[in-house]
């Protein structure tokens, strides 16, 4: 069972919690991922990367955003990956787990942190909103830190983190990439912004 960090600040999660486990429908993820995000310290947060809901294919979703198990790459990932390969001169992740990213200091975090099968947004509204809102303001609080927002969602949180801390382009999704995420090179503007504050740039191999 995933245990939250005791230094977050979370408002309310257990009634949003349960709020979620009773709607109608299979919910996704399974129950013990749900809070999965944050089970790291806020203080070791050095990036995050916003998502707006979890993947709503049974098996995709894990508590992180834009992470998955699984031999199937989902078709967001897939281009998060393209980007990556460009942005890093790496080659590309055979896995979709994008977990060691956490060991770097990266919270991939979802706006909304549940959803029904099948029926991506169903849980917008609910509740979540206001908890990870919440989150992204305690870890904007932190001497090192840099945001990557990724479609019009996300980017509703820049004013709590502030711009010059923030790397905005169109969400990752086929219905968008090619309006400006590919070749906005997001893992170095990132670790550009840390290195000015300072900070050791993130090691976004996955493969290592």
């Amino acid at each position: 069972m995933i245990t939250i960090h005791p230094d977050w600040n979370l408002p309310n999660v257990e009634t949003v919690l349960k709020k979620a486990l009773q709607a109608p429908g299979p919910v996704l993820p399974p129950a013990n991922y749900i809070l999965r995000a944050f089970e790291v310290d806020p203080r070791s947060v050095k990036v995050l990367i916003v998502g707006q809901d979890p993947y709503p294919t049974p098996g995709h979703a894990v508590g992180l955003s834009f992470s998955s198990e699984g031999q199937q790459v989902p078709k967001s990932l897939q281009n998060i990956f393209t980007e990556y390969e460009h942005d890093l001169g790496l080659p590309r992740p055979a896995s979709a787990d994008l977990s060691p990213w956490i060991d770097e200091g990266v919270l991939l975090l979802n706006r909304v942190l549940t959803v029904r099968a099948g029926q991506a947004n169903s849980h917008q509204g609910i509740g979540w909103e206001a908890i990870t809102e919440a989150a992204v303001k305690q870890v904007a609080n932190n001497e090192h830190f840099a945001a990557i927002l990724w479609g019009s969602k996300a980017q509703q949180l820049k004013k709590l983190i502030g711009a010059e801390r923030c790397v905005t382009s169109p969400h990752p999704s086929p219905l968008s990439a090619y309006r400006g995420f590919f070749g906005s090179r997001p893992f170095t503007t990132a670790n550009k912004i840390l290195e000015r504050q300072g900070a050791r740039p993130v090691n976004w191999d996955l493969k290592r």
